[in-house]
């Protein structure tokens, strides 16, 4: 059965379904259908309705897959009738009426949230000379600066809309931190898997590109979601 349950990725973010690239050729080659949102990164409502489409058009038992914001979203889109499960990759898992911008306001700024730049039409990026330092300063030059080059903007907007009821707390989830995370506080990381009481956490010396960085063990975490949800 593991080689027909659906595996749906939800990019975060400052990124598109490419970040997902290392994460994609293992998991396809174990048998898994694998797909990856590309979300429009305008409001959390529209994220979620995007995800939640394309999860029920996998018309089977579905894994979503969420990192960073897409935390957010998937919270929200597993609640989608055939969405069995939810794995968080150095992700948000907010409870009802937390926002992303709420949550960072309980401690410290992260040392990423310097390099965040507002344009003229309410959107947010990414210092492309900063990318590196603060997203994914574990990867190699090239790649960094494809994901600084290629960065998809958020609407600042989303940064307060509030989560509805989480779908975390009646669906099974997973959860890896990112310890040199400089995007979400290591320490929120840690507060959100304590809370939700996943089957399983995992800790990376990573940065919060984790899934480009360390994909193997991203992927073995996802197959072992997928494995018991069979």
């Amino acid at each position: 059965m593991t080689a027909k349950l659906n595996i749906v990725l939800v990019h975060g973010a400052w990124g598109d379904g490419s970040h997902w690239g290392h994460v994609i050729p293992p998991l396809h080659a174990r048998g898994y259908r694998v797909r990856a949102v590309q979300n429009p990164l305008t409001s959390l409502a529209e994220d979620i309705d995007r995800t939640t489409r394309l999860a029920a058009a996998q018309n089977g038992p579905t894994l979503l897959v969420g990192h960073s914001y897409g935390g957010m979203v998937i919270t929200g889109a597993g609640h989608a009738p055939n969405v069995v499960g939810l794995v968080y990759v150095a992700a948000f898992a907010p409870d009802e009426g937390e926002t992303p911008g709420g949550i960072f306001g309980m401690r410290e700024a992260p040392p990423g949230a310097a390099s965040i730049m507002p344009d003229d039409n309410g959107f947010l990026w990414i210092d492309p000379d900063k990318f590196r330092d603060n997203f994914c300063q574990d990867l190699g030059e090239t790649e960094a600066l494809v994901m600084a080059s290629t960065q998809k903007p958020i609407a600042a907007r989303c940064f307060g809309d509030a989560s509805g009821p989480p779908a975390w707390k009646v669906k099974p989830s997973w959860y890896q931190v990112s310890s040199n995370d400089r995007m979400i506080p290591p320490e929120t990381e840690r507060w959100f898997a304590e809370r939700m009481k996943p089957r399983k956490t995992i800790e990376l010396a990573a940065s919060h590109a984790s899934m480009a960085s360390h994909p193997d063990e991203i992927v073995a975490l996802i197959e072992e979601a997928a494995r018991a949800l069979a």
